[in-house]
């Protein structure tokens, strides 16, 4: 007797479930074991990244906490506790926490007038290739500042000219007063002129440094009053004519 269409595709259906039964049980027999301990390992990878991660979390709090405890000791006239902390933080800190470390024991050691001691710890900031450029570049500038009375004009001005010329330096200001004082050093007014009157033309630098700027570009024959003055008419302009433009794109749409 011929079986229907329907009963032809529901036994297909159950010989096709036989075989991949058959072929999961072969799976299972061949590779369960190993199936089963890559699981495992996979979730004790798991269990670890997340306990790895929970004491890397706990030490930085620690390592955070450490940092004030010295800032606060430094403020309160503790010197020698505040320094053994630092000690701590820079033989067992990550490298954020170890570099503030660093700056804060050389400001210590400024304090106390041992420049020489306080530049070197500002090169080995510096030298950190694990932390942020910008704070290597921060260490540089100190320590140049440290060193300056023992260091030639060309030094300073060769050490400061990849942050004198780059267009996005944090620390453009710092960098160029120091190139400008070299430049002054060595009997190169015009250079230095042209330093002191890029560092006038800045808006977001302190008003001593701007002051300082403004009067020595000026005695070096640079008007950075004058050029201050244009700069802020030209942005006034600019700041007028944008919702003029504004406003008569809104009349063309209407």
């Amino acid at each position: 007797m011929a079986l229907s269409p329907t009963n032809n595709a529901a036994l297909l259906q159950e010989v096709d479930e036989a075989v991949r039964k058959d072929r999961l049980d072969s799976i299972w027999t061949s590779y369960g074991r190993w199936i089963v301990a890559a699981v495992i390992a996979a979730l004790v990878a798991f269990g670890g990244y997340l306990f790895w991660n929970h004491q890397q979390e706990t030490k930085r709090g620690e390592q955070a906490e450490a940092l004030l405890a010295a800032f606060d000791k430094a403020k309160t006239s503790q010197p020698g506790a505040a320094a053994l902390e630092l000690d701590k933080l820079i033989a067992e800190g990550g490298p954020a926490y170890r570099a503030a470390a660093l700056v804060q024991q050389a400001n210590l050691k400024a304090q106390t007038g041992d420049l020489k001691s306080a530049a070197a710890l500002m090169a080995k900031v510096a030298s950190d290739t694990k932390i942020d450029q910008a704070l290597r570049d921060l260490a540089l500038i100190r320590q140049t500042a440290f060193e300056y009375d023992t260091l030639k004009p060309q030094t300073v001005i060769a050490r400061m000219k990849p942050l004198v010329d780059a267009k996005d330096s944090s620390w453009f200001a710092s960098a160029a007063e120091l190139s400008a004082i070299a430049h002054y050093q060595l009997g190169q007014f015009d250079q230095a002129g042209e330093l002191y009157g890029r560092i006038a033309k800045l808006s977001d630098i302190p008003q001593s440094l701007q002051s300082r700027a403004v009067q020595m570009a000026g005695m070096l024959g640079v008007d950075a009053v004058a050029d201050r003055a244009s700069d802020s008419a030209a942005a006034e302009t600019k700041g007028e004519a944008a919702p003029k433009a504004a406003a008569a794109k809104s009349e063309e749409a209407k």
